[in-house]
């Protein structure tokens, strides 16, 4: 299929985030001190290293905004209009996402899927008919990789960047949203995510499904306090399976739709939830 490879807009500069000015403060300052008091040498080291422990526990924990721009919920105009967006991440899993966009088409309702260019490439049919349904491919990385959060720009650049082309070249359309690996990162992936154009994107709450086997656990954690403009995360790939060998997301995802539509919430894509232009931190 032929990608929708017309020219971007041009990228805003990268704004760093409060806590990257403060990171830089707080070195300036303690080596002016070490500079200045070199008894006192072991107390701005000890600041710098408190500094570091903070960028670090930020950048585990995913829904943090102290990064960069992080999507944790749709805009307030979604909201309002009692939109939520079902995310799914890992795929496409053969053995699972055909299952997945039956219960879907089923009630109506659309999905994002974080695809894994890798994956991806290895069912493009199955990448492509996710589309032709209705629903939305995104950026899951090119490998899934474990130490993902611990690559630097080069690699977080290389690593994004072949998913965007691989995606975009099988689907027809360039991804405009990007979620990490276990939404882990490190303060390098802010702009690497502006240059390539993508929107980070987390989630108000998960169901743990990958290791969570009840589907009845998953579903109390996704459905507790549902509420318009909730961005859920569940899993067609790495998908737990139940006592009797079902997918997970098979087992939770038609009584979460039920759940949607019993409180008047539809479940649309994150295109459709975030307007053009109006991403939000």
């Amino acid at each position: 299929m032929p990608a929708d490879l017309s020219a971007p807009t041009a990228a805003q500069p990268w704004r760093p985030p409060l806590l990257f000015k403060a990171s830089v403060a707080c070195h300036l300052g303690a080596g002016v001190a070490a500079a200045a008091l070199p008894m006192e040498w072991p107390w701005a080291a000890g600041v710098v290293a408190a500094n570091h422990a903070v960028i670090t526990l930020s950048g585990l924990w995913p829904r943090s905004t102290w990064l960069g721009q992080n999507l944790l919920r749709l805009p307030a105009e979604a909201a309002a209009r009692g939109e939520v967006a079902i995310t799914i991440d890992d795929g496409p899993d053969p053995a699972v996402t055909p299952g997945v966009l039956d219960v879907l088409d089923a009630e109506g309702a659309r999905a994002t899927f974080f695809c894994i260019a890798s994956q991806a490439a290895r069912h493009p049919a199955l990448c492509r008919e996710i589309v032709r349904r209705g629903h939305s491919v995104q950026n899951h990385t090119q490998r899934h990789s474990h130490t993902f959060s611990l690559l630097g720009p080069r690699g977080l650049e290389a690593e994004i960047g072949a998913a965007q082309a691989a995606l975009a070249d099988i689907t027809g359309t360039r991804p405009r949203f990007f979620r990490a690996p276990a939404g882990m990162r490190n303060p390098f992936l802010a702009p690497v995510l502006q240059r390539l154009e993508l929107q980070l994107v987390s989630w108000t709450r998960r169901g743990y499904d990958t290791v969570q086997r009840e589907p009845a656990r998953v579903l109390r954690r996704l459905a507790a306090r549902l509420a318009a403009g909730d961005i859920l995360l569940l899993h067609d790939g790495h998908a737990a399976r139940t006592a009797d060998g079902e997918p997970v997301i098979l087992a939770v995802l038609p009584a979460l739709l039920r759940a949607l539509r019993a409180r008047g919430l539809a479940a649309v894509t994150l295109d459709r939830g975030v307007a053009a232009g109006a991403l939000a931190a």
